[in-house]
């Protein structure tokens, strides 16, 4: 499977945020989105998430237009994790990641929906948290609770708005450590706005780094990270030692 954009252009009355975005991620890859702050990452994130309509231009998941997939089929496809959380305060961590399995229910939660709910929350190291409230997690256990909400999901696509942004450098790595083996043994894909180039170097299939509203470049890591790319996106001079 494939989420396509063509032309894309996405902004606000009077401000242009994204010219002409096209890009591809494909299921048993890791795509990631780079890019300074206000270069458009979550813009274009929302606007595959259907959640911000496009000024110009077009989405396809395969050769389907995204306006036409229902919410219900397009949960089953899209996982969301957002940068900033909308929750139920006094709502169980157990109760928040079993809103993942929302698209499949007709009647009742089963024993199936409970058993991939108690797999997430184990993949995300946070059994330990099921009986507490939200509001009594830090961000980081906030943050880890709705990656494994959209873990229960078992969507097509995981897309994912900074998710590391709260965690501490353990988690951010077993983070992606789950995430990567997650993407690369099933047939699933996943793409993410980070700023951690360390872990786009890393974990990434490919790459696409956005500069001034467009697409500076888009391909393999090791191609679009380079000491000459960060210089002219970033303005920091860096130096990439393998």
């Amino acid at each position: 499977m494939k989420i396509r954009t063509e032309g894309l252009i996405q902004g606000y009355p009077g401000v242009t945020i994204l010219d002409g975005i096209d890009m591809e991620a494909s299921t048993g890859e890791i795509l990631t989105v780079l890019g300074p702050n206000g270069a458009g990452k979550s813009t274009l994130i929302k606007s595959i998430c259907n959640l911000t309509p496009p000024i110009s231009g077009k989405i396809y998941v395969d050769d389907r237009e995204l306006n036409d997939i229902g919410r219900k089929e397009l949960a089953k496809i899209m996982g969301y994790v957002p940068q900033n959380y909308a929750y139920m305060q006094h709502m169980t961590a157990l109760d928040t990641v079993l809103l993942g399995r929302k698209p499949y229910i007709e009647w009742n939660y089963s024993d199936e929906d409970f058993e991939i709910v108690e797999e997430s929350m184990q993949r995300m190291n946070i059994l330990d948290l099921a009986d507490r409230n939200m509001n009594e997690l830090s961000g980081g256990q906030m943050q880890r609770t709705f990656i494994a909400r959209t873990l229960a999901q078992r969507p097509k696509f995981y897309i994912f708005d900074e998710p590391t942004s709260s965690l501490d450098l353990r988690h951010q790595i077993d983070t992606m450590k789950t995430m990567d083996t997650i993407v690369h043994s099933s047939d699933s894909g996943m793409m993410i706005a980070l700023h951690d180039l360390n872990l786009a170097l890393r974990y990434s299939d490919k790459v696409l780094m956005i500069k001034d509203k467009q697409v500076f470049d888009y391909g393999k890591p090791d191609d679009v990270i380079t000491e000459d790319a960060i210089l002219s996106v970033y303005g920091v001079e860096a130096k990439i030692l393998s």
